[in-house]
């Protein structure tokens, strides 16, 4: 089976989605994308992206073909949004050309080999337009990720429904103190795990995954997938959290999602939130994901106050952004790829732009790329990655794009800062 992951309104999932496409965003133990590809039984994998995120696509995805013309048009395909999040288990045989919409939106296009030819990357917009108005709809289940908040909603669901449909050698529970079900309880034998650590299975699966590293006096509660190579470092972990490929966790961490290489070493807590790649979390950083009157929370993005539904919400961190020493963020924060927030002893901004700092209680642009890519090789290098030409130019061409963002925020906090002055 041939399938196409393409994706749709990316801006929405901002600050995430500036580094990777849609489906390569991580909600349970795997991506998107790679949930897309098992729920239709992939054989034959392509993938379209936005012009700047090719290169760095096809070294991540060398198996795929990324925005391939002649792979296309080739036979019949189907075409899958990048932001869908199938329901549990396989897809029934789909032989007929049809459209899967979740309420509104198209959720996938199985898409004959004649209806194919002239589709390129450039026109797939129109082309998708085309199959929605001239191909038979079907409503399906699953759910649209629509915002980043929807991601970590749904982690603790897809942890358990990972689980549900992995093939699991027999379980080896080490030294472990277990609460609740064994059988939920999976450790790769790869792992280490000192004595005196608790697995609580009474609300969902633990997964320990190949190469990680749990110390001594560390609870882990489910839902909860500790990816490879990541070492957890006497902390708590909350049910829902996923944290990716080798991090660096202490503290707290609740029902949220790390996506990999990155530091949370130090205690603080971190709570319903959505943390990049390459993100240092300094010593004593804490989030709020909770307002004191309970009340929804509202998350900025791209300068427009959006509303979740949600009480809980924490913090969207942008890849290779760090905070300092006891850097305080507020409920419903967002921020953009290399930022650098320091404590001011009082909460950051709840916008901050890519390629700025919070310095001294103020929002200043932080462009000097140079030390950005510096630094980013230093950190890189430290977990055996490299800072490839693909990266560089993906971050230089971000920082041209988001200078109208910096400029406006940059604006409002000066005029904040003046009225308060007044």
């Amino acid at each position: 089976m041939r399938v196409c992951l393409f994706e749709d309104s990316p801006d929405k999932l901002e600050p995430l989605t500036l580094t990777r496409p849609a489906f390569d965003l991580l909600c349970g133990m795997s991506s998107l994308g790679q949930k897309q590809l098992r729920h239709f039984g992939a054989t034959s994998c392509g993938m379209i992206v936005r012009p700047g995120l090719v290169s760095l696509t096809q070294m991540q995805h060398p198996s795929a073909a990324v925005n391939d013309h002649d792979w296309l048009e080739a036979a019949k395909t189907i075409l899958v949004n990048g932001r869908w999040l199938p329901p549990a288990g396989r897809a029934l045989h789909i032989s007929e050309p049809c459209v899967g919409m979740f309420e509104d939106e198209l959720a996938f296009a199985v898409v004959p080999e004649a209806k194919l030819h002239g589709l390129t990357p450039a026109n797939f917009g129109e082309f998708l337009d085309r199959f929605e108005a001239e191909l038979p709809q079907r409503a399906v289940s699953g759910r649209m990720i629509r915002y980043p908040w929807d991601l970590v909603e749904h982690n603790g669901d897809q942890i358990r429904n990972d689980f549900a449909v992995g093939d699991w050698a027999e379980p080896d529970h080490q030294e472990i103190a277990v609460v609740g079900a064994t059988e939920l309880l999976w450790v790769d034998p790869s792992a280490r795990v000192d004595p005196f650590v608790v697995a609580d299975t009474t609300s969902g699966p633990v997964i320990i995954d190949r190469q990680a590293l749990v110390t001594a006096f560390t609870r882990l509660e489910g839902p909860c997938y500790i990816g490879p190579g990541t070492q957890v470092h006497g902390a708590k972990i909350r049910a829902g959290t996923t944290l990716g490929p080798q991090c660096r966790i202490g503290g707290e961490v609740e029902a949220s999602i790390v996506h990999g290489h990155s530091n949370k070493h130090h205690d603080g807590f971190l709570g319903h939130s959505y943390v990049g790649e390459w993100v240092n979390l300094g010593a004593g950083t804490h989030n709020s994901d909770l307002r004191n009157d309970y009340g929804e929370v509202t998350v900025t993005i791209h300068g427009e106050r959006v509303p979740t539904g949600l009480s809980k919400v924490g913090c969207f961190l942008g890849d290779h952004t760090k905070t300092g020493l006891g850097t305080l963020l507020n409920t419903g924060t967002n921020t953009g790829v290399f930022c650098n927030l320091l404590p001011a002893g009082r909460f950051a901004p709840k916008h901050v732009p890519s390629f700025s700092s919070w310095w001294n209680g103020r929002l200043q642009e932080s462009v000097d790329m140079e030390l950005h890519l510096r630094t980013a090789q230093i950190v890189m290098k430290r977990r055996g990655q490299v800072l490839t030409e693909a990266h560089i130019e993906l971050y230089q061409a971000l920082l041209r794009e988001t200078a109208g963002e910096r400029r406006e925020a940059l604006r409002d906090s000066e005029l904040r800062t003046l009225r308060r002055s007044a």
